[in-house]
């Protein structure tokens, strides 16, 4: 216990899913948490019970995809705690449509969120960091960021962005002593994925594609990772990729 402990950290997307397992578990090690999402009433159920366990954890209202949202939650931030030390760039949607029957404002809507947010974020909270004196930046990216898979060529792009461009402000960010990594989560049983994983056998069959451990990966085994990168543990990964898959891209 108390592997974050003091830490300030603010987790984008954390309302539910992975993000909301993010925000427990750090919470639970010691983290104040700044709990951010577009979903105010999940979000404050999300604070509320993390308060409930004992945690410290603050919502805030905020579109990963608005310059205004970003630099409003940063200030917010930095007014409460006077800094910030882990960013979990966790926003991200599905799309699931090969590139060429994707719209035009389908291909915008994913890079809006899952690329532009990451942009946005660390734009927005490196000079926090700064003044901090440290940091670490986690950004969720995806296997699909390191191989391909049928219909979700968006998707695939986006998370490969992401991916690319965690090393580059890894290389960027490293003289401030601000360490930027990814993480790269397989299938995860999710609210974003329930449909496809409890539907027929064979459609969770083709989604579990190779995956080794022959089942997807409950959200808290991603959050372990999540914890490691967040805390002191993790003090010579710098512009890693850190894969969560049960054995996706071994084979």
């Amino acid at each position: 216990m108390g592997r974050v402990n003091g830490k300030v950290v603010l987790v984008t997307g954390g309302a539910m899913g992975m993000g909301k397992s993010h925000s427990e578990l750090l919470a639970a090690e010691g983290a104040h948490v700044f709990v951010c999402d577009i979903d105010a009433e999940k979000g404050r159920q999300v604070v509320d019970d993390i308060g409930g366990r004992g945690g410290t954890a603050e919502f805030i209202k905020l579109d990963v995809t608005s310059e205004a949202d970003w630099h409003s939650a940063v200030a917010s931030v930095k007014a409460k705690t006077g800094r910030l030390d882990v960013l979990v760039n966790n926003a991200g949607i599905l799309i699931l449509k090969p590139a060429h029957e994707t719209t035009n404002e389908e291909w915008d809507r994913i890079f809006n969120i899952n690329v532009r947010g990451v942009f946005l974020g660390i734009r927005e909270c490196v000079p926090l960091m700064k003044e901090s004196g440290s940091g670490s930046i986690i950004n969720i990216s995806s296997i699909y960021g390191i191989i391909a898979a049928p219909s979700a060529g968006a998707y695939i792009a986006s998370k490969g962005a992401v991916r690319l461009l965690t090393k580059s402000c890894a290389v960027d960010l490293a003289p401030f002593n601000i360490r930027v990594n990814s993480i790269h989560p397989g299938v995860i049983d999710t609210p974003m994925t329930k449909d496809l994983l409890h539907a027929d056998p064979e459609t969770r069959k083709a989604i579990l594609g190779p995956t080794l451990l022959n089942r997807p990966s409950q959200p808290i085994e991603v959050s372990q990772a999540i914890l490691f990168l967040a805390s002191d543990e993790s003090s010579f990964f710098c512009g890693s990729e850190v894969v969560v898959d049960g054995g996706y891209v071994a084979t």
